[in-house]
């Protein structure tokens, strides 16, 4: 008898079963071409984006890249999670091996003589009990509860480290971002101070020609208006500066100002390259780490359901004990002394109100939310990558409009002096002409920095600053369909 039940114990085993849903990857459709016209330089070409911002030529933004990869606290919480990641999987997979554990202990004990069994004339009520050895157990995953467990386990541990990589991207995205502000703003100072100087010579000859009776106070008094408007602008421009570079020491891991010294020459914003690789809409999904994350979190989340469901049916487990148990210390160690005990145990939850079944409809509406989060994500990422086309190609078409204002502000800059040095026209013509060209040359600056801006924006919604995992059938997450 003893043998039949563990010959079917271990056939159960061997033809276990693995209960709940086996995972399928979604097959999300994705379009065969961008709906945006590539109208900025963009080219269907090959992605290559894992270090995109070698693109921009500035070995300032190089150096700062390579910095926060090993400095930055945001990607070092996140290898953080990737090592907790990795222990849970351990702890899952432990469930899958056998236990053993050692046990000794020593008792004085005392029978009372008015108790229920009484004992005979003579003996000895009270002596000494010696025990060690050793408890084993080990539950046969029939229906494959723990092998669930640990898929469920592998899944969050893969989705944890495509998690670390979209931080990484988000981090390359955010160094870049501050750098470009940075440079801007070094540029829009610039302009603002040789504004200030040319609206400084303006009011010295307003002066003059007042002093000489040639003009009005009223025209002294516009001039040094203007002037003060245009000297208003530098505290704010200091202050944003200011703040980009502290934006950037903490994003490096540094104390704010740390950096300034490095930054403070004066660099232009770095130009975009004449020819960006976005690749296929297809192909897209397959370089987001944010994808593959939400992928895998959904692989986890069916891989619980068949946890849960593993809870409808027996455990079956092999138990044993085993060790040495004496009154004296002297015969402890005897053959005498030896117990054992050993064989199979089988336990059923046959009523527990309805919980098991309740944990089940928990775990597929957790799935449910998991495949909606997945949708959610790989639309997001065909959005991002469309407003960055549409925001890229037309702030290029906008800074060739304003390039074209300033090279004319400049010449009715030019006009209006000599028009109002001959008392040919009005100093509200040059004040209006300066006024133009500033804002035309700060809004040129700031159409610069926009440029360059809204490439990084196309650079992180295309997945760059990693690099993603192989194209093979095991390392897809996902299977694209076009449409």
């Amino acid at each position: 008898m003893k043998r039949m039940l563990i010959s079917a114990l271990l056939t159960a085993v061997l033809a276990g079963c693995t209960v709940g849903p086996n995972y399928q990857p979604p097959k999300p459709a994705a379009p065969t071409q961008w709906h945006e016209p590539l109208g900025g330089g963009e080219t269907n070409a090959t992605v290559a984006a894992a270090d995109w911002w070698r693109a921009f030529h500035d070995p300032e933004l190089d150096s700062l890249m390579a910095r926060a990869a090993t400095t930055n606290l945001d990607l070092r919480l996140a290898e953080a999670r990737v090592r907790e990641a990795r222990a849970a999987r351990a702890v899952a997979g432990a469930g899958k091996w056998p236990t053993l554990d050692a046990n000794g202990s020593y008792s004085r004990v005392r029978y009372s003589q008015n108790g229920p069994l009484p004992f005979p004339p003579g003996v000895p009520l009270d002596y000494d009990v010696f025990q060690t050895g050793f408890d084993a157990a080990w539950e046969l995953d029939v229906f494959g509860g723990v092998r669930r467990q640990t898929e469920a386990a592998n899944a969050n541990l893969v989705a944890v480290e495509y998690g670390r990589e979209f931080v990484r991207v988000s981090l390359y995205a955010e160094v870049a971002r501050n750098y470009l502000e940075v440079r801007a703003l070094q540029d829009r100072l610039r302009i603002t101070q040789e504004n200030i100087k040319a609206q400084t010579d303006a009011l010295s000859l307003t002066q003059d020609r007042f002093r000489n009776g040639l003009t009005s106070d009223l025209d002294v008094q516009q001039a040094a208006s203007l002037l003060a408007t245009t000297r208003a602008q530098v505290p704010a421009l200091n202050s944003q500066l200011q703040a980009a570079m502290h934006s950037l020491d903490v994003l490096l891991a540094q104390t704010p100002g740390a950096l300034q010294a490095e930054l403070s020459a004066v660099a232009p914003v770095p130009p975009v390259p004449p020819a960006v690789p976005v690749g296929l809409p297809s192909d897209l999904l397959q370089r987001r780490p944010d994808v593959w994350q939400a992928e895998r979190l959904l692989a986890a989340a069916t891989a619980d359901i068949g946890v849960a469901t593993a809870d409808l049916f027996p455990k079956f487990s092999l138990t044993g004990s085993a060790g040495l148990q004496s009154i004296t210390a002297s015969d402890w160690f005897e053959p005498g002394s030896r117990f054992w005990s050993a064989g199979p145990t089988v336990q059923w939850r046959v009523f527990d109100a309805g919980r098991i079944r309740a944990n089940i409809r928990v775990q597929n509406a957790r799935q449910e939310q998991a495949l909606v989060r997945y949708e959610q994500t790989t639309l997001n990422a065909f959005k991002e990558v469309e407003d960055a086309l549409v925001a890229y190609a037309n702030e290029q078409v906008r800074h060739r409009s304003l390039a074209d204002a300033v090279t004319a502000d400049r010449e009715a800059v030019h006009l209006a002096n000599q028009l109002y040095g001959n008392g040919l026209a009005s100093f509200l013509n040059v004040l209006d002409a300066e006024r133009s060209l500033y804002q035309s040359e700060d809004q040129l600056a700031q159409s610069e920095r926009d440029v360059s801006l809204n490439l990084v924006t196309l650079y992180k919604a295309l997945g760059g600053g990693w690099e993603a995992p192989g194209s093979g059938p095991a390392n897809r997450p996902v299977a694209i369909s076009s449409r």
